[in-house]
């Protein structure tokens, strides 16, 4: 599961006039199963899909910031804390959350390998892919400033993660960074950092307190096809299998492996 080539396959079908203009909605097979993305139609074509997500999972809180901070390359004092835990969460695959206070820090972090093992170890995972994040306000109409490290699938930094941005939407709901009447329309923007800008649109709606949908949304522009070409902007990446323990921490939504995304976007969501 993952947002960015839900989005690009979306779009690129909709270029090969293989989606009825003018739909509100269609349907993809994903590991997860039927997926269904949402439509948005402009005068040249589609302009924008939501991709419905699974209800996020909420898994172990690491409480060790100190040892947090070391793993993610911040001082302690970078730590949001207080009622901002760091904690792994999962629409598919687990991803570690952890806030920072402001985008100078989010800027500095890096991941260091061993220390993010050691970290996740006690939890009896072994490495996720870490997603740091500060709601330090903007005038760019952000409601998070985001990075996402994946060494674990040989990703040193990832421009925009749609399948870690349905679970980091429920984070900032669960944890009252955003309210559920705001929550409607949240925007992390992802990538700056490493010159690639991505803005990730995030839809929740909730009852009564309880999330019921989740949606991740944006626009996306084929550029080409790729065949193994590692040293392109463009290029995809390999087969990689997700640590078994991470599987075990969510087995009921969490593909085994994942598989390459053909289509390649010059600008992911």
């Amino acid at each position: 599961m993952a947002g960015s080539p839900t989005i690009g396959t979306t779009f690129a079908l909709a270029g090969a006039g293989r989606l009825r203009a003018g739909a509100d909605k269609t349907a993809l097979g994903l590991g997860i199963g039927p997926t269904t993305v949402g439509l948005e139609w402009g005068q040249n074509g589609l302009r924008f899909a939501w991709m419905t997500q699974p209800i996020p999972i909420f898994g172990p809180i690491v409480t060790d910031t100190v040892a947090v901070a070391a793993a993610v390359g911040v001082q302690p004092c970078d730590l949001a804390g207080g009622d901002l835990p760091v904690q792994v969460a999962s629409s598919g695959v687990p991803f570690l959350y952890v806030a920072l206070n402001s985008r100078a820090a989010v800027d500095a972090a890096a991941v260091d390998r061993p220390k993010l093992c050691a970290l996740l170890r006690p939890l009896d995972l072994e490495e996720l892919p870490v997603f740091v994040f500060s709601p330090e306000p903007a005038d760019d109409g952000a409601t998070v400033y985001s990075r996402m490290f994946a060494p674990v699938f040989r990703i040193p930094e990832d421009p925009g993660t749609g399948g870690a941005s349905g679970p980091l939407g429920a984070y900032l709901l669960k944890y009252n960074v955003v309210s559920a009447d705001t929550a409607s329309r949240l925007v992390s923007l992802q990538g700056v950092r490493m010159g690639r800008p991505s803005r990730i649109h995030i839809a929740l709606s909730s009852r009564v307190g309880v999330l019921e949908e989740v949606r991740v949304g944006g626009e996306a522009r084929p550029c080409s096809l790729l065949w193994g070409n590692s040293d392109s902007a463009c290029a995809t990446s390999s087969e990689t299998t997700l640590p078994s323990s991470a599987v075990s921490q969510f087995p009921t939504r969490t593909p085994s492996r994942l598989t390459p995304f053909s289509i390649v976007l010059d600008r992911v969501i």
